[in-house]
């Protein structure tokens, strides 16, 4: 098969994590007799130093015709620290969800058995873990009206949901609930908010479309807590965007580094895979950035176009990595540890 992938390497660590799922990739493509076109394109914090705009008009269009996005990271401290920065890298971001379509972003939580005591919840607690977040990605308090108002002394931000919204989000949440453990939550707050309400009565409307889906209600506080406390009790859970933006990050350290956990952001024609983690730009260009969360985001990449075995290739060479120590600096512990490329190399050579 051929595949043209659009590249956002982005900032920071971006360019260096991407690297290596390039060359894992690469592996699997000539393993199974792919032929990948990789279209590299600017966003984020380089794309304004560039060009002016973090998503610019040219990287839409590579986007929009390629079959996936493979994305690294965005975001630098000179705009992080200027609240009044006129534009911004996380501006791109959001630019390009909403112009792809990109309204359910699937975040994973899972534990590798080599990696259980790294976690800094108990062993017996995370062993098993197997969850996935299906968080709203497009709409919500992140795209409605905000501003200032007072002179500049208050501030307000307008959470929006319509019920179409909610609902194509939901069936995503349904449909991967089927294939799994028919298990399926839905966190919200409809004990205080509107919007919160809409989603509870939306969700329910739909159970007697898949009656053999479990499916629970639980307000976003309470998962807070029981994400910490038994993790192993949930599957899939859906949500909104600020709820699933904060929830997802908490579980993300269930598996013991945020440089683990892959992402998907799935939309109505092409879709973007990445790791969880930002642009860490303190440690750009030193070759210390674990690269294991992206290369996992091309094995999800992989098995969305329904290449399943590719797929696991790669999460077995992972897992034979962390086994055998073959890990960056955040996992060695005291041990010794591989560099960025290093690990990359050890990667594809091993496919």
């Amino acid at each position: 098969m051929k595949f043209n992938i659009a590249l956002l390497a982005g900032d920071g660590i971006g360019p260096e994590v991407i690297d290596q799922a390039v060359k894992v990739s690469d592996a699997v493509a000539k393993k199974f007799g792919h032929e990948i076109t990789w279209k590299p394109a600017l966003t984020g914090a380089a794309a304004i130093d560039a060009v002016g705009e973090p998503y610019p008009d040219e990287t839409h269009e590579i986007c929009a015709s390629s079959d996936a996005v493979l994305f690294g990271a965005i975001g630098h401290p000179k705009f992080d620290n200027d609240p009044s920065a006129p534009v911004r890298p996380e501006q791109g971001l959001l630019k390009m969800r909403k112009k792809l379509g990109l309204f359910a972003n699937v975040r994973p939580t899972f534990v590798f058995p080599s990696l259980l005591d790294k976690s800094p919840l108990k062993k017996e607690r995370i062993e098993g873990t197997d969850l996935v977040f299906f968080r709203e990605l497009t709409s919500g308090v992140y795209f409605g009206e905000k501003g200032r108002r007072d002179d500049g002394n208050t501030a307000y931000d307008t959470n929006v949901y319509t019920k179409e919204e909610v609902t194509r989000l939901a069936r995503k949440g349904f449909e991967a609930a089927m294939q799994r453990s028919k298990k399926l939550c839905c966190v919200d707050k409809a004990n205080v908010m509107e919007t919160s309400r809409l989603w509870r009565e939306t969700v329910q409307g739909m159970e007697k479309e898949y009656p053999e889906v479990e499916v629970s209600y639980e307000f976003v506080d309470a998962v807070a807590m029981r994400l910490v406390q038994w993790p192993k009790d949930y599957d899939v859970l859906i949500t909104e965007n600020l709820f699933g933006d904060v929830l997802t990050d908490e579980a993300s350290v269930i598996s013991g580094s945020m440089g683990l956990m892959p992402s998907a952001s799935l939309g109505t024609s092409v879709s973007l895979f990445e790791p969880i983690h930002g642009s860490y730009p303190q440690a750009a260009g030193k070759n210390i950035a674990n690269p294991m969360a992206t290369v996992l985001s091309a094995a999800m990449m992989f098995e969305n176009f329904g290449l399943a075995e590719e797929g696991k290739v790669i999460r077995d060479a992972v897992n034979k990595a962390l086994a055998e120590g073959i890990v960056t600096e955040d996992l060695a512990e005291g041990g010794k540890a591989y560099g960025t490329k290093e690990v990359g190399d050890w990667l594809a050579s091993n496919i």
